[in-house]
Parts: C-alpha cells; structure tokens; sequence
C-alpha cells in the first residue's frame, strides 16, 4: 500500500496564495492545506477553506518570520525589540539547539495560532510548521502540548527517507546540494521525533518528500519523487500560489516558484502518474480516520 497526502502550505500568508491553494485542490492534486494564523490573508483563507469541505485542513504554526498571535512581551525569548519573530532559520535553530527557547512560551504561542483557526470555526486537522521549524526537540515537545489541549491528533513528519531525490536529479541540479545536505545532517534528529509523536499519541505519516526541492520542484522534479515513494504513507510538501503584487512585497524567498508548483500541480499528468504507479491520494482527515500502520 501506498498512500499520499499532498499538503499545500502559507494558506492565508497572501490572496494570490489562497488562491493557488483553491486551484490546487480543486483542479489538482492538493488534498490539505496548513494556514498561518499570523497572515496577512488570514480571514481570506478562512472563507475560502469553508467552502472546500473535501480539503483538510491545518495549522501551519509560525515561529520566525513574522508576527506572533500573542502579545510579543509575553514571548521575550521568541520575539526581537521589534515585537516580532527573531527572523532566520539558522539563529533559531541555534536558539534551540543550546536550550535558549523558552517552552512555556513556545506552547502558549502555538496553542494561541491553533486556537485562532479553531475559534474561526476552522476544523483543524493536523499541524505542521513554517519552516519545519518543530523538527528540533526543543520545538517539537510544547508544539505536541499545544496540539493535544487542543485536541489535534496529527502532525507532519519532517523527515522523509534516505534517499529522498534520484541521485541522477541531485547531481543535474547543483542548486539543490547545499539544501540537501543540511536536510541530510538534520536528520539526526529523526528518531527523536518520532519516539515524541508516538510517546503523545499523535498520528504521522510515515515521512515527507519535497523538503529537499523546496523553491526548485517541476514536473521532472515531481516524476522523480514519486518513482521513488515506498510502501507506505508519506506527505508531499509543495507550496503552489500566485507572484502577485503582494508576494513581490512579503518576506519570502519563494516568488516565481509557486506558480511553477501551481501549474505541476494542476497538470493531468501528475495525477496519472500517481495512479500508474499505484499510488493513492488521501488528506489528513484520511490518515486520521485509517492510520498507516507504523501509527497502530
């Protein structure tokens, strides 16, 4: 058996975003979405998920790179003089690896992003971050916290398998190398995660694709990924949107590549090919109802 949850993230950080996210879904291949509580689009987003009850729908929990939902004095050891998220990945991945993140903190704000969603009336399937920022021990034990008071029972596994990219892709693509090597050192915290998640009770799929080819995936990208999906249930991680006026303006590296991912998305062909190769799409709401059986 192999199943596939195709998960769009920054729902709700730009209209031309949310608007991908619907054409994804509704014309593609997306089956779940993780909204920022944080965005600038949130209420868009919002309107926009009630009308699509087939997609299932997240939290996608944002830690840096913006502004915190609660009030930033609260949070001295998450947020700058600025009252905003410390930006950069790399300074929070220090903060957290030498125990400079306060956890309270850390659950009071992710509680306080779900708990956003849920009071929209949002029926919130799962969690994941911005940035995979929960993959750090540090981060992922009061996001757990937070997840369960609020009666989540899914979170995305940031890991994915050994051998994530065809190494013929990896060695055409020299842009690619760095990210993979970092994501190949991270690694290490692996089963750590998973021992977390399944100390709480929490459902996750097996692992995640796409991390690697975050900013560079197309249709060859794409093919040679899901030539490679084992056994199993695992995530794939894309984030479609449109390069509008208010992208151009927002805090993101992640411009002209959403609407490559948009059009692999939507493409008859990414569907087909997932179905010659056995391959069936499912949501989170899916995975919740049917766990995969590393979850039993």
């Amino acid at each position: 058996m192999r199943r596939l949850i195709v998960n769009a993230d920054d729902f709700g950080f730009t209209a031309g975003i949310n608007r991908g996210i619907v054409e994804g879904h509704t014309c593609g291949i997306v089956t779940s979405s993780t909204v920022m509580a944080n965005g600038r689009a949130f209420d868009d987003a919002v309107r926009l998920a009630k009308t699509m009850p087939s997609l299932s729908v997240g939290c996608h929990i944002v830690l840096i790179d913006g502004q915190p939902t609660v009030e930033a004095k609260k949070l001295p050891s998450l947020t700058a003089g600025n009252g905003r998220f410390r930006d950069g990945l790399k300074s929070f991945a220090a903060r957290a690896l030498s125990g400079r993140l306060n956890p309270e903190q850390l659950e009071i704000e992710a509680t306080a992003q779900i708990g956003k969603l849920q009071t929209a009336g949002i029926e919130v399937s799962h969690v994941d971050s911005h940035k995979h920022t929960h993959l750090f021990p540090a981060v992922l034990r009061p996001l757990l916290r937070a997840a369960r008071k609020c009666g989540i029972k899914a979170v995305r596994n940031p890991f994915g398998p050994r051998r994530p990219i065809q190494s013929n892709e990896l060695l055409a693509r020299p842009n690619l190398w760095i990210r993979y090597a970092e994501v190949r050192i991270l690694r290490s915290l692996a089963s750590t995660f998973q021992a977390a998640a399944k100390r709480e009770g929490f459902i996750t799929p097996d692992g995640t694709f796409g991390i690697e080819v975050t900013g560079a995936l197309d249709e060859s990208l794409f093919r040679t990924i899901a030539e490679i999906i084992p056994e199993g249930t695992w995530e794939f991680v894309c984030h479609p949107g449109y390069n509008d006026a208010e992208l151009q303006s927002a805090n993101t590296r992640l411009r002209e590549s959403r609407e490559t991912e948009l059009r692999m998305l939507k493409n008859p062909e990414a569907r087909a090919l997932l179905s010659s190769k056995g391959i069936e799409l499912i949501s989170y709401r899916d995975l919740i109802a049917s766990p995969s059986p590393a979850n039993s």
